[in-house]
């Protein structure tokens, strides 16, 4: 209570009725798997140039991970973090400039591919340069020697770098705003902003960098790949071997990252189901995240049965067949699986509609042609499966056609009503947390059911739930009928919510028949 203790007139803010409740985002995905280069700890992009920029090209060795990354924006999506995998083995390459070490974002051999040229900086002032100039090149080719790539005489000069980066005006005063620390590492997340390589000092720098050399040399201490398949570990980010940073899946369940809703990995060349499962089970125990899986390439889209094995669940959902694309740097055909593609209608539903409108009967963007083609036949055999299919229509293009989760419990069969409750359950979750230690009464338990009914309400009207009437939508009871006096007692709110969600019309049947009465105006 505040004290009152001179005569006045006082003005008190107070808070009274229910709070709003914000509803979460649904459509920021999480995508794990193998890249060219590039940092482990998720890196949030949000374009596919942002991707190459910090990840490298399109792989080799059918890594699909860049493929899946373009098809994802092409098709709608905006946010994606992208776990970069490596294996235990990996080394990270470093080398010795002057004063400096110079190390790579992320370990593997593409880091030995990186230039670093250390000079005076293009500034001068009275005394001489201002302060020192650090340029990074990345060349997926390597030159002989490694030549300035900012200088205009080489601009002609093959193979060129394909990545370039080059800070100006560094300086070695901690208090300077242009402190090369400050310049290379963001403030607020901790994070390298160069997309190649971080610096550290080697030896004081208080007297200035000494100086290397115009043309520079390469990262030339360790930086090696593992060359052993990587496994469901490696993807669940289990730290072991050379590996210091937390990676993968271990990772995402960090704080920085709980916006992701979406979780996918792009069919991985071994290990598969172990991976697969690795996914599925990160989603289960969040309970806030759904997740997509890709079938195998060649398999035939009516022998697969999912459920079957080890993948019964409602956290995820799976697509059959493969797409034909064309690649996004050089054009040329390829063969991508389907969940980038997917998820990318994911959240161009989410945004166009609602989490609550299936995500499918919606056109697959950049899908060229179907690794196979699936007619209503073959279809009759994969829904019951909870195999989405993939399908062509003449005039209508290639869509997503199936809605299905890889659960065998009806409740839970359709991906929408799954991630309309994930979508609730977290707003929710989110958006009470100011009642945690709060006075446990009747007053407190009807501002929760009020704050709790207007977001239920607006989502009614939106269309996420069936009911003519608000009380047929749904129901909020928070009373003496949900709490014993011991729940009291031992500090516990319980709030009961009952939903009415909408479900997709899977089925539209239309019943025709002859009517012979005459015909009546």
């Amino acid at each position: 209570m505040p004290e009152y203790l001179t005569p006045g007139v006082y003005i008190e803010e107070i808070e009274r009725g229910p709070r709003p409740i914000e509803g979460v985002p649904t459509s920021t995905a999480a995508f794990l798997g193998e890249t060219e280069r590039g940092p482990l700890r998720p890196r949030l992009v949000t374009s596919f140039s942002e991707y190459r920029r910090w990840f490298g090209d399109v792989f080799r060795d059918n890594r699909y991970l860049p493929l899946a990354v373009n098809g994802f924006f092409e098709n709608g999506g905006q946010r994606v973090y992208i776990c970069r995998i490596v294996g235990d083995g990996a080394t990270t390459a470093s080398g010795v400039f002057g004063d400096f070490t110079v190390t790579a974002v992320g370990p593997g051999e593409w880091g030995r591919h990186v230039s670093v040229h250390i000079r005076d900086s293009s500034t001068k002032g009275p005394n001489g340069p201002v302060g020192f100039r650090l340029t990074l090149a990345y060349w997926p080719t390597l030159p002989s020697a490694p030549y300035d790539p900012i200088d205009p005489n080489n601009r002609r000069r093959i193979p060129r770098p394909s990545h370039v980066e080059d800070f100006d005006d560094l300086s070695i005063d901690p208090n300077s705003a242009d402190f090369y620390t400050k310049r290379l590492i963001d403030a607020n997340t901790n994070a390298p902003i160069s997309g190649l390589a971080a610096i550290t000092p080697t030896t004081d720098t208080t007297n200035g960098p000494e100086q290397t050399g115009v043309d520079g040399r390469f990262l030339d201490q360790d930086g090696a790949d593992d060359t052993n398949p990587l496994g469901d570990d490696d993807y669940k980010g289990l730290i072991a071997g050379n590996r210091m940073e937390i990676s993968g899946i271990a990772a995402l369940e960090q704080d920085p990252y709980r916006d992701v809703a979406l979780v996918y990995a792009p069919f991985p060349r071994a290990n598969a189901d172990a991976i697969n499962r690795a996914v599925i089970d990160h989603c289960e125990l969040q309970r806030y995240r759904f997740a997509v899986m890709d079938t195998a390439e060649n398999a035939e889209p009516s022998d697969i049965d999912p459920r079957s094995g080890i993948f019964e669940t409602q956290y995820a959902a799976t697509y059959s067949p493969w797409l034909r694309i064309s690649d996004p740097i050089s054009g040329a055909r390829r063969v991508s699986p389907p969940g980038g593609h997917v998820l990318g209608v994911y959240a161009r539903s989410d945004s166009e509609r609602a989490v609550f409108k299936a995500p499918a009967n919606e056109t697959v963007r950049g899908a060229l042609d179907l690794r196979f083609d699936i007619d209503e036949r073959t279809q009759a055999t994969m829904n019951p499966r909870g195999v989405n299919a993939i399908r062509r229509f003449p005039g209508r293009g290639i869509r997503v056609w199936g809605a299905r989760t890889l659960s065998s419990n009806t409740l839970w069969k359709y991906v929408s009503v799954r991630r309309l409750f994930i979508f609730l359950e977290r707003s929710i979750y989110e958006g009470t947390q100011w009642v945690v230690f709060e006075p446990n009464d009747e007053r407190l338990w009807a501002r929760v059911k009020d704050t709790i009914r207007l977001f239920l309400r607006s989502q009614w009207r939106q269309g996420a739930m069936i009911g003519e009437t608000e009380d047929r939508a749904f129901f909020i009871t928070c009373d003496r009928t949900t709490m014993t006096q011991d729940d009291i007692l031992n500090g516990r709110l319980i709030c009961e919510i009952g939903i009415a969600p909408v479900r997709p019309a899977e089925f539209v049947i239309f019943r025709i028949f002859q009517n012979t009465a005459e015909a009546q105006r």
